[in-house]
């Protein structure tokens, strides 16, 4: 089945569509799609035939999210540990992954309609070498697509993505791309598998649970979270409404929140930085005081300085995630 649903809301949805988005809307939504083992229990079904079901409401909540004017979505699609359950259900879920990403390649055309970008974030290596390729050819073949995207954490906890940014800015410090002094909290940030993204506004997770079982712990620490006790596979449109109007009442708490944070952000930064230039200009003067001037004057050097750093840090860490794609790619036409 297809992962981009064609097709029109009916009158009614249509309507509440347009009474909802005259209020503010998210611009990017995460859910944690649990409760498809239940589905199946309840319904009698296999547990294969569950996550079937999971997936095929997936592809209409991206539909809805289409029509709400909703350009990206990040979905909790297969945890890392996941990897303890049993091994039919691991190789099941597997081997559907492995179907989907497949027939996803089928519909290049339909996703250039649509502009869809597929990100896939958590770490590949942990899978099978041959879905680690298909992965990497919907990846690099809708990167350049910019209406709306789809972030897939596959293999994905997020203590370990968070485990991978420390990793990944101790590379930039032993490249000498970075100094020690310039890790930070917004360069953490700017480490993480989503840093292409916007942090979510709004974090949904069905079946009743009401806990965030290791997904996107940082990014959503001023997201507005919604627990829902519907099934994931029973999921319906006004199941979504419902959790857009919990964004919308708490809309204005959240935007004082994370305006709070990013002024809070900056002023760390700063003292950050007029201490790094403090203990420098100490050096340089044999201990005396630098006067004001002096201190503007090398504090405005040295945040250009960092800037530059951090800048080619970023891309060189852009650049080795890339080629790890494009290395998967090349991979796949020369076997």
């Amino acid at each position: 089945m297809s992962w981009i649903r064609e097709g029109e809301l009916n009158l009614l949805e249509k309507i509440s569509a347009n009474i909802l988005m005259a209020g503010p809307m998210p611009k990017h939504v995460a859910f944690i799609m649990d409760g498809n083992r239940r589905f199946a229990l309840k319904k009698k079904l296999e547990r294969h035939d569950g996550h079937m079901q999971g997936f095929n409401k997936l592809a209409e909540t991206l539909r809805w999210c289409k029509h709400l004017n909703i350009p990206e979505v990040t979905v909790y699609a297969f945890s890392i540990e996941n990897f303890k359950r049993s091994k039919e259900e691991v190789d099941g879920l597997l081997d559907l992954a492995r179907q989907k990403f497949e027939r996803l390649l089928e519909e290049q055309e339909n996703l250039e309609k649509h502009g869809v970008c597929i990100r896939v974030l958590g770490d590949l290596n942990m899978l099978p070498l041959d879905l680690q390729e298909v992965i990497a050819k919907a990846v690099v073949m809708t990167k350049n697509h910019n209406k709306c995207f789809l972030n897939v954490c596959f293999a994905y906890t997020s203590r370990y993505e968070i485990t991978n940014a420390v990793r990944e800015m101790a590379w930039g410090v032993e490249q000498g791309l970075i100094k020690a002094s310039d890790v930070s909290e917004a360069l953490l940030s700017e480490c993480l598998y989503s840093s292409n993204s916007p942090n979510p506004d709004l974090l949904i997770r069905t079946s009743g649970e009401v806990r965030l079982s290791d997904f996107l712990l940082w990014q959503t620490s001023h997201s507005c979270l919604v627990f829902q006790s519907v099934l994931w596979p029973e999921y319906s449109f006004w199941n979504l409404c419902e959790a857009i109007v919990q964004y919308q009442l708490n809309h204005k708490s959240i935007q004082k929140a994370r305006e709070l944070h990013r002024d809070e952000q900056a002023l760390q930064q700063l003292e950050a930085d007029c201490a790094c230039i403090a203990e420098h200009l100490q050096h340089q003067g044999n201990g005396k005081p630098a006067d004001a001037q002096r201190r503007q004057e090398a504090l405005q050097h040295y945040t250009v300085a960092r800037e530059e750093r951090v800048q080619d840090f970023l891309q060189a860490l852009k650049h080795k995630r890339d080629t790890f794609f494009t290395n998967l790619c090349s991979e796949t036409v020369l076997t």
